[in-house]
């Protein structure tokens, strides 16, 4: 049985306050799908299963380049994290799995650490290794790469650490690694552009043939940053070549900030989709370029475009089609628990707005070539406010009607800034 975190009863008593009001908004809006022959229910049973996992750092605040502002009660160890994270669950009732990075969520004990978030009804999703900074006590430095520095020692350093983590997954009960290296140049002329990529694919191949069976290994772009130069894995591109040349159980995942501006990320999402390499997501938003904001709080409707695509693959699936979603985002000026859970409700609206298209009206408008009937039937379903679906998927699940509001209702965060230690102020990352 889960122990979790806030008092299911004030849940509970929130929830009767305004469950008279749902139900008289999910009754409308149900009657206005119905006109549209669509069954309010089924649309409901299929947000109720979404999910998407969310971060054991992101339960901290962020830091911009030049400085972190900690809050009182931020979790200082993993712990903690899990604490913050089962907090976001409880309510939203669609983030049942927290991701860990090592070494950050180092213990002793997996086994107990898997036992533990179970209590909380947490499980674990991806697993993420960290070649991207050096940590104390470390054989060899990262400063000249990871799996594509020119310094052997390091290359095998970097191989090694990302095999601990898939051991560390398994006793965790994970089954994909995410692979990011911050690895790339900040002058012309740094390193052999042809040949950094070799090494990549030489030590990417080493972590490759140590997954299980029934592993993933999901290999992260980015363009830029901490290389502003060149990056070796720096675009979709690149991804799925090394995807393809490492094999079947090689997948590439995207961040939705990890592009050039403009970039038309939903048809990348439909090409990756087609040669069966769409692994998964990390969601957040930008305004400017790798901003980290939250979910859906700067372009909404790119995000809805992208779960339009995502709903046609899986209405189409290709190769056991299974992406890893999860939150990846920093939160620098808010309360990252509050953070968690808009955004978890953003993704999820998304969803179910994208469940909401007319198929049969867009693949009949597309093969008309109707430009404006095909977007309308996109349009149509984008304006739709499926707030009333969302806060009912909850309720049944137990969770909050207005997650925010009983957050705030807890006193969690006050609580926990009584029996936490302080963070100390950071430095950023400059």
């Amino acid at each position: 049985m889960a122990e979790l975190p806030l008092s299911q009863d004030q849940i509970a008593e929130l929830n009767a306050a305004d469950a008279d009001a749902l139900a008289d908004d999910y009754d409308s809006l149900g009657r206005q799908l119905g006109r549209r022959g669509i069954a309010i229910d089924t649309i409901k049973s299929s947000v109720a299963r979404f999910s998407v996992a969310i971060p054991t750092w992101g339960a901290g605040r962020g830091g911009t380049r030049f400085a972190k502002f900690p809050i009182a009660g931020e979790p200082t160890n993993i712990h903690e994290k899990l604490e913050d994270c089962a907090v976001v669950n409880q309510l939203s009732r669609a983030t049942p799995r927290v991701s860990p990075h090592f070494p950050w969520d180092k213990v002793s004990d997996y086994v107990e650490l898997r036992e533990e978030a179970a209590n909380l009804g947490l499980g674990f999703d991806a697993i993420n290794s960290n070649t991207f900074q050096d940590q104390p006590n470390q054989a060899h430095s990262y400063s000249t790469g990871s799996l594509t520095s020119t310094v052997a020692e390091t290359r095998a350093q970097a191989i090694a650490h990302n095999i601990e983590c898939i051991e560390i997954g398994r006793q965790l009960g994970a089954r994909d690694l995410t692979v990011w290296i911050g690895d790339g140049t900040n002058f012309p002329g740094q390193q052999d552009l042809g040949r950094s990529l070799d090494r990549y694919l030489e030590a990417a191949a080493q972590i490759y043939a140590a997954l299980p069976d029934d592993w993933r290994m999901l290999l992260e772009h980015k363009m830029y940053e901490p290389a502003f130069y060149s990056t070796v894995i720096s675009d979709w591109g690149s991804s799925i070549l090394a995807a393809q040349e490492l094999g079947p159980k090689a997948k590439c995942l995207v961040d939705l900030g990890h592009h050039a501006a403009n970039v038309n990320i939903e048809q990348i999402v439909a090409r990756l989709h087609r040669f069966g390499k769409l692994g998964g997501f990390h969601f957040n938003d930008s305004k400017y370029g790798d901003d980290d904001l939250d979910t859906g709080s700067i372009n909404p409707h790119q995000l809805f475009l992208v779960f339009n695509e995502l709903v046609e693959a899986e209405l189409h699936p290709r190769d056991g089609f299974a992406p890893n979603y999860m939150i990846d985002q920093s939160h620098n000026v808010t309360d990252p628990i509050e953070s968690m859970i808009s955004s978890a409700e953003a993704i999820a609206g998304a969803y179910a707005k994208a469940l909401l298209v007319d198929r049969e009206a867009l693949h009949l408008a597309q093969d008309h070539n109707d430009t404006m009937m095909a977007f309308q039937a996109l349009r149509h379903a984008y304006r739709t406010d499926v707030t009333p679906i969302l806060a009912m998927a909850r309720m049944e699940a137990g969770g909050a009607i207005d997650a925010l509001a009983a957050y705030r209702a807890s006193g969690w965060r006050e609580r926990k800034a009584q029996q936490r230690r302080p963070v100390g102020l950071g430095a950023g990352i400059v």
